[in-house]
């Protein structure tokens, strides 16, 4: 079954191909990531999630995605290396378009059985809540206020990356980091993000510029309308990829693990999507994880061993 795109939904996105070459920058190592070799057991951890092995994980949630024969999932179609649109196949392609490919394979059989929709960051929850998408994988941090949220909560997989919050700034800028060097600056940032939430604790003096998506941020600063964009720094990576003239300052201020989110209310498929996240972890160097990483990541983002060891409840 050959992969169905939709167009956009809740904000326009402008392919990758549609921006001309893509350069690549200089490799950017990734500094947060701490990886473990072994599962770890945690209590009442946001980042914990199902354990595959105390549940189902063919229920009535995995059953729907069956019966359909396609698998809804929110994606990003303008992140360079996670998930973007190849200008060479017109496909989407990258890091998160992996995983999901895998996911297919494992709950349907056929990794082309996806339906891709491209949402931008501030919609990710509305859809996963509304039942538009079976599961978001979009460069999505597993934190306290998406697990916990009285009105709005998200489930999610255990992480299969791990990034930081940074400054990505022009060559020659004044700004260094997330420091006092943003005072009077105008910091970009996408609405809904864990970046967002940092500024607002946090500002050092800046002014606060949301977008709906990261990307367009990127775009503000080539325009002049922005001094600065603080964002996880694997997606800054692939911004400076594209743009040789902007550049990672100052040092990670946060720990940032990407997990797939679904509803909370569909345990089944939390377990399911746990189970495949171990399978594509496993084999070591020859894992799917790392054959992903060496195949999008390991230019602009040297230095990883392999993935982030799951955290499971107890």
């Amino acid at each position: 079954m050959a992969a169905v795109c939709t167009l956009a939904i809740g904000g326009t996105l402008t392919p990758l191909g549609d921006r001309g070459p893509i350069s690549r920058g200089a490799a950017t190592p990734l500094t947060t990531a701490r990886y473990a070799s072994a599962p770890q057991q945690a209590h009442d951890n946001c980042d914990a999630s199902l354990d595959p092995s105390t549940g189902p994980t063919d229920g009535p949630a995995v059953e729907r995605i069956r019966q359909r024969g396609r698998l809804k999932v929110g994606v990003d179609q303008n992140s360079y290396l996670w998930g973007f649109r190849d200008p060479a196949t017109g496909q989407l392609a990258g890091f998160d378009i992996d995983l999901v490919h895998a996911l297919a394979r494992s709950i349907l059989g056929d990794p082309d059985a996806v339906q891709f929709l491209t949402v931008p960051t501030s919609q990710r929850i509305p859809l996963i809540k509304n039942g538009t998408v079976d599961m978001v994988v979009r460069t999505m941090t597993i934190n306290c206020q998406r697990v916990d949220d009285p009105k709005n909560p998200v489930a999610f997989s255990t992480p299969y990356f791990e990034a930081g919050q940074q400054i990505l700034a022009p060559e020659g800028s004044s700004v260094t980091g997330f420091d006092d060097s943003l005072q009077g600056k105008t910091v970009c940032t996408a609405r809904g993000s864990t970046g967002e939430q940092t500024l607002e604790g946090n500002r050092h003096g800046a002014s606060i510029l949301l977008v709906d998506n990261q990307l367009d941020c990127l775009v503000r600063l080539q325009l002049g309308l922005a001094d600065a964009v603080f964002t996880d720094n694997a997606l800054a990576a692939g911004q400076a990829a594209q743009d040789p003239s902007v550049h990672l300052v100052g040092h990670p201020v946060t720990d940032e693990p990407y997990g797939v989110a679904m509803n909370t209310g569909e345990p089944d498929l939390v377990r399911k999507v746990n189970a495949v996240l171990a399978a594509y972890r496993s084999g070591g160097a020859d894992s799917e994880w790392m054959t992903s990483y060496r195949r999008w990541l390991a230019q602009d983002l040297p230095g990883l061993t392999g993935p982030p060891a799951p955290k499971y409840r107890q």
